[in-house]
């Protein structure tokens, strides 16, 4: 028992650290290109999967892209990539085919993908350096090959913007495209483990400051208060007044609703009130018959 308890935990170690090792990849076309998604897969069979698509020339223009020492998780948020999310999930009309394994094995050769478009499909290749943010114009409607290369992702806190930043380029480079005919192959590679560490540190921190964020905000408002009482000098926000200020909160809201209830009520009282009719004769002193007959019996 002792001895399997110990082969148990060893092959949990021994999958964590195989999940570590792995990165995702992402495929999105124009073209009808059937693809069975997965949660693993090896290097090897995406190769060969890609392999055979890409021999038919289904598309004008192929964007092959690295982006090297990210994992699964990186795109786990909505906000590190947008465009990329948005393309993959079919809300983008154009797509028509797309694909995802969350946990590749292996790194994929792109420069054998790429050398197999050039030659079947006559493509000629086009290499994008995204580290400078600069992309040139595409003029011909020949068929090419843009390769994309990505820098590696920072590891501080500052991973999502970085990667979201490669999103937007990306998006740049899609919309620059002469021919709205393409196929784009989006491979990762996995963070080393040195910077595996420096990274769950990082998003251990990220989690804690989430639930000190409303400190955090009482602490900054205290002292943006300070400041502008010390300095004297009010900088107001441009625009209109109803934008500028808040004139109506809901507490206000409820308080005049409450208040309209309140008055509504005693207009009804008031007026009940007032509506009641007594005739003087009720006061007067009943002289008559009868009242001379109560005054005999009494």
């Amino acid at each position: 028992m002792y001895f399997g308890r110990i082969g148990a935990l060893a092959l949990s170690i021994a999958a964590v650290h195989a999940f570590r090792n792995t990165s995702p990849l992402f495929f999105f076309s124009t073209s009808e290109i059937l693809f069975p998604s997965s949660q693993i897969a090896s290097a090897t069979s995406i190769t060969a999967q890609l392999t055979s698509q890409l021999e038919k020339c289904p598309s004008d223009t192929y964007v092959v892209i690295s982006q090297p020492g990210v994992g699964a998780a990186d795109y786990g948020s909505r906000f590190s990539s947008p465009h990329l999310r948005k393309r993959i999930a079919g809300e983008d009309e154009k797509v028509r085919s797309s694909f995802t394994v969350a946990d590749v094995s292996g790194e994929i050769d792109l420069s054998e993908l790429v050398r197999l478009v050039e030659k079947k499909c006559g493509a000629g290749l086009m290499s994008v350096d995204a580290s400078t943010g600069s992309f040139a114009m595409i003029d011909d409607m020949r068929p090419r090959v843009i390769q994309l290369d990505f820098p590696t992702l920072p590891t501080s806190s500052d991973r999502a913007t970085a990667l979201a930043e490669n999103d937007a380029f990306l998006a740049s480079v899609l919309d620059l495209l002469p021919s709205s005919n393409y196929t784009v192959i989006y491979t990762t590679t996995p963070i080393s483990s040195k910077q595996h560490s420096v990274v769950e540190e990082s998003q251990v921190y990220e989690m804690d400051s989430t639930f000190a964020a409303p400190l955090h905000m009482d602490l900054k408002r205290d002292f943006s208060v300070r400041a502008s009482n010390s300095s004297g000098n009010d900088t107001l926000i441009d625009g209109p007044l109803f934008e500028r200020y808040k004139f109506l909160t809901p507490g206000i809201f409820m308080t005049f609703i409450v208040g309209f209830l309140l008055l509504a009520i005693l207009y009804v009282a008031i007026s009940g009130v007032a509506s009641l009719q007594v005739t003087y004769a009720a006061f007067d002193k009943e002289m008559g018959p009868a009242a001379q007959r109560k005054q005999q019996e009494q």
